[in-house]
């Protein structure tokens, strides 16, 4: 069956465009630069490489090297306004990546994670705003849901943020609307929940859990759950995203901009059945996993119990279907990072 996203990259190969890919070097970024490339895009990317890594682009440059011609990067900080108006000139399109991520570390710096999430997109969308840039499509967060308790999550009804990452994403929606409202500048949030996928971080203190934990089972090391593993999250496969952020970059109808979008598979899974999914995947080409048990701690502060995505909103706006639920992607996840890691 033919989709909307289909019908969106038959057309992006017929009218190629000049796109803004910010945190280019992340995971999400760089798979997002993957799939324009594919499709013949010319793509300006510009990270700071706090969080993100070359070896993510390598890696992308490195699937088709003919493709490199069409990829101009900015090593620099979305903080610096002449950074922001340097990438923005001349493109058409603004998919913004760039953030300091998780929960913990804004309650440890929540300074920092107010710079790099705030300060930093609202030089996006000035620079956006003085280039004429046809659109802006920006990463949020489930995170904005706070302490609402209300399953599946919609987006016209949130809580009280439960940490300073939360309220930084919040705050850029605010900015958001106040600039489609103000300036006319067609802008489209979407919602992440829990996003994995290949060449996400396993390394760090603040490491996402996915890749954490997949490379902890291979390193024979038990994975940490806080609290008694029922929390449960929406995890969406980072191709979801990929398809999501075209799709909001394209859609002809402005009266689908200056708004929200959840971006998650309307799933839940709690983290012993995810503790269990990617065990059981790994121990196929590492049979040492097969024994492994979880280890429960304290929970931490900021996390919510329980987060899963309402999809309709996005789905009759957008055309939006995702192509991998939870255990799709985490087959493709796990066999990517298994070609990578060996036991210590």
């Amino acid at each position: 069956m033919r989709t909307r996203y289909d019908e969106v990259c038959e057309d992006l190969v017929n009218s190629p465009r000049r796109w803004l890919v910010t945190g280019v070097a992340g995971f999400i970024g760089s798979a997002l630069l993957e799939r324009l490339l594919d499709l013949g895009q010319t793509v300006v990317g510009v990270d700071n490489f706090l969080t993100g890594h070359r070896r993510n682009l390598d890696d992308v440059l490195a699937i088709n090297p003919d493709e490199r011609l069409q990829f101009e990067f900015i090593e620099g900080d979305l903080r610096d306004p002449a950074v922001a108006k340097r990438a923005c000139k001349d493109v058409d399109i603004v998919l913004h990546e760039a953030a300091l991520g998780s929960v913990p570390r804004s309650i440890n710096d929540p300074i920092a994670t107010h710079q790099h999430n705030v300060d930093a997109f609202l030089n996006v969308l000035v620079a956006a705003r003085d280039a004429n840039v046809g659109r802006v499509v920006y990463a949020s967060s489930s995170s904005v849901y706070g302490d609402h308790p209300g399953l599946p999550k919609h987006e016209e009804r949130i809580g009280t943020p439960l940490s300073p990452y939360a309220v930084t994403k919040r705050v850029d929606e605010i900015y958001a609307r106040v600039f489609h409202d103000v300036y006319g500048q067609q802008s489209i949030g979407l919602r992440y929940f829990n996003v994995f996928g290949r060449r996400q971080d396993p390394n760090g203190v603040y490491a996402a859990v996915i890749p954490r934990w997949i490379a902890g089972m291979v390193a024979g090391n038990p994975c940490t759950i806080f609290g008694d593993g029922k929390n449960s999250r929406d995890f969406c496969y980072v191709d979801n995203i990929v398809q999501a952020n075209l799709l909001a970059a394209t859609a002809t109808d402005p009266a689908v901009t200056g708004t929200v979008y959840n971006c998650g598979c309307n799933g839940r899974t709690d983290l012993v059945e995810l503790h269990d999914m990617i065990r059981d995947q790994l121990k196929k080409d590492h049979p040492h996993v097969a024994d492994v048990r979880p280890v429960f701690e304290a929970p931490r502060a900021g996390d919510v119990m329980h987060s899963q995505a309402a999809i309709d909103k996005i789905s009759a706006a957008l055309g939006y279907v995702p192509t991998h639920q939870v255990a799709d992607g985490m087959v493709e996840t796990v066999a990517w990072f298994s070609r990578r890691l060996a036991p210590s």
